[in-house]
């Protein structure tokens, strides 16, 4: 496919795009969204970018950089687009990504995720709270006590960056006899 052919290949593209954003509902990254695209529609990587861009320029999507991410998510305007053109998508398109996303949610879910927080005792002491969730449930949780700011941040930072190294040290120190 040529970007200067076959209209309606295009659009259809473009929906595609819009519908998968629609359906997230969040934000998701550019390589997150390619995937996705990609679980339903062959399609070159550059046209992919081109739809983006094309998207972007009409409004329909906003893009912004997140820890040195690309996201992308749909407007107010390309959910009013989307209604209007959602007939494009051939149903067996959109149940291939209604597919897909429920394979990259039940993944998601399934993952542990890291959680820190720290809360201002006084002006010298934080409580650090570290916790571990899997499936929206807390399967571990630890209470610190900080000295300062920084060791909270420290704290907090390491452990939702080295969680999965800590938590099973921890666990074993604890499960020893």
């Amino acid at each position: 496919m040529k970007l200067t052919e076959n209209n309606e290949a295009l659009a259809e593209n473009k929906v595609l795009i819009l519908y998968i954003l629609n359906q997230l509902n969040k934000p998701i990254s550019n390589e997150s969204l390619l995937h996705l695209v990609l679980s339903a529609q062959e399609m070159n990587y550059f046209y992919f970018q081109q739809f983006l861009l094309d998207l972007l320029d009409m409004q329909y999507i906003i893009g912004y950089t997140k820890e040195d991410k690309t996201m992308y998510k749909i407007t107010e305007t390309g959910k009013e687009t989307l209604s209007l053109t959602n007939d494009l998508l051939p149903g067996i398109m959109k149940l291939k990504i209604d597919n897909a996303l429920k394979r990259e949610v039940d993944e998601v879910q399934n993952l542990n995720h890291a959680v820190s927080e720290f809360i201002p005792q006084n002006e010298n002491e934080f409580i650090v709270k570290c916790k571990l969730i899997q499936n929206n449930i807390s399967n571990f949780e630890l209470s610190l006590l900080a000295s300062s700011r920084e060791q909270a941040k420290l704290i907090a930072n390491k452990w939702e960056k080295e969680h999965e190294e800590i938590y099973p040290i921890i666990l074993e120190m604890l499960t020893r006899k």
